[in-house]
């Protein structure tokens, strides 16, 4: 392996739109445009300091990264266009991480997003064969193949086989929906925002056994950005400390052999995950038990309760008895699992999904998610899952080595540029936002199309 540099990099500022059902309401230029924004904005930067671009979609023409940086500034810097199945978003954090961790540049900008079409997820490729087809084809072999929506029958499946290796029930991963649509109540930029019973859930229609419908993540409209900066741009502004986020470990993976071992539980990810996770931990220096948050992958109940298991939040075959005791809820003994929402109720456009949970375990870490606080947190852990595949773990310090602590609104509206906290509240930008952020030496407002009138409209 070449030899790397192990410059630190920080999470310095976040922003998110609202994930909203895809029926067209916005388009991808204008929800890129305003996470982007607030990501600058909350980074307390302008668009001229960023030295990299990095754009994290999955439907779109190959340069819609360029439609969404060129409304900042026509500044000519590199931009990067990532496709990575679910793990998208994720995969552009690393990597931006990865060219600051080895001193490219100082400071990038990644932006998620995604502009889809309602109903399950579908291949738009009919012409050449599909990434996932041997995995279709092993999943044909060993579990059969049904007319419901295929992500549903890996994810059921897998489910199936912990429940017949451990004893787990269907009431278990509906519980874990329970509680993701139980949290999402607090989070703005969550598509649904209604708790359930644990029978409303059960009596959900049923998509692929044991999953209903109350269970799997909705395809959804949304951007997410962040801006990731190495130590010397932090040095530079050392007023900024107290709000960065350290990446203090992290790694991107793909499959072993072991995809293709006939196990459904491999077949969606858990190898992946499993050794993911070790490097990323040992990287950071810390273990499972000191995670205090974590925003999991669960675009399925089952996948959730797999990768607690996965990740080492559980003994072997134990996760169903962490959800039973309530472990992964705000009074259990933790980690609490997906404070936001999680993918079952935040929602799930493609390439925002990795950045939105980036912003969450920002907030948390930062203590500005005063209405959801995960409190006396210094470890926190993201994880972010493409099948295909790819895998990407993350673990999140804060920069100044504290713990958490519940910070005010009125706190928060004083030291940010936001007159408002955004971690609880989601609003539009308006356009004196964008004059803020925008370069200055090199903005061009054709480049803006109709975004600002769309955003004014909004308004």
């Amino acid at each position: 392996m070449a030899p790397q540099q192990n410059n630190p990099a920080y999470v310095l500022g976040v922003g998110l739109t609202k994930f909203i059902k895809p029926r067209g309401q916005r388009g991808y230029p204008e929800m890129g445009y305003e996470a982007g924004v607030k990501a600058m904005l909350d980074a307390k930067i302008n668009y001229d300091d960023v030295e990299t671009g990095v754009a994290c979609y999955c439907y779109g023409d190959t340069t819609s990264g360029q439609r969404i940086f060129y409304q900042f500034g026509m500044s000519t810097i590199p931009i990067y266009n990532t496709n990575n199945a679910c793990a998208t978003g994720s995969t552009g954090l690393h990597l931006a991480r990865t060219l600051i961790k080895n001193g490219a540049v100082d400071c990038a900008l990644v932006i998620g997003f995604e502009q889809m079409s309602p109903g399950s997820i579908k291949s738009v490729w009919h012409d050449r064969p599909s990434p996932m087809g041997l995995s279709m084809r092993m999943m044909d072999e060993t579990r059969g193949v049904d007319k419901t929506p295929p992500n549903a029958q890996y994810f059921a499946n897998a489910g199936k086989e912990y429940m017949e290796k451990y004893g787990a029930e269907a009431r278990d991963f509906a519980e874990i929906a329970r509680i993701s649509h139980e949290h999402s109540q607090r989070n703005p930029y969550a598509q649904f925002q209604q708790k359930y019973t644990l029978e409303e859930i059960e009596k959900a229609p049923m998509i692929h056994f044991p999953l209903t419908k109350l269970q799997c993540s909705p395809t959804s409209d949304g951007a997410g950005a962040a801006v990731i900066v190495s130590e010397r741009f932090l040095a530079e502004r050392p007023h900024l400390r107290s709000q960065a986020i350290l990446m203090a470990g992290q790694t991107l993976l793909t499959d072993s052999p072991n995809l293709y071992s006939k196990s459904s539980m491999d077949l969606v990810g858990y190898d992946m995950t499993r050794r993911a996770a070790k490097i990323a931990m040992d990287e950071a220096k810390v273990k499972p038990s000191d995670v205090r948050v974590c925003e999991l992958h669960d675009c399925f109940s089952a996948n959730e309760l797999i990768l607690l298991e996965g990740l080492g939040f559980s003994e072997p075959g134990k996760a169903h008895e962490m959800v039973r005791r309530g472990d992964i809820t705000y009074g259990g003994k933790g980690p609490i699992i997906n404070p936001s929402g999680g993918l079952i109720s935040k929602g799930h456009p493609l390439g925002a999904t990795g950045l939105a949970q980036c912003a969450e375990l920002t907030w948390q870490l930062r203590g500005w998610a005063n209405n959801r606080l995960v409190e006396d947190t210094d470890v926190a852990l993201q994880h972010n899952l493409g099948l295909g595949g790819a895998v990407v773990v993350t673990v999140y310090k804060r920069a100044d080595g504290r713990k958490n602590s519940k910070v005010s609104d009125a706190q928060i509206k004083s030291a940010s540029q936001f007159d408002y906290n955004p971690a609880v509240e989601a609003r539009y930008v308006t356009k004196a936002d964008g004059e803020k952020v925008r370069s200055r030496k090199n903005r061009n407002e054709y480049a803006m199309g109709d975004t600002l009138e769309k955003i004014e409209a909004r308004l």
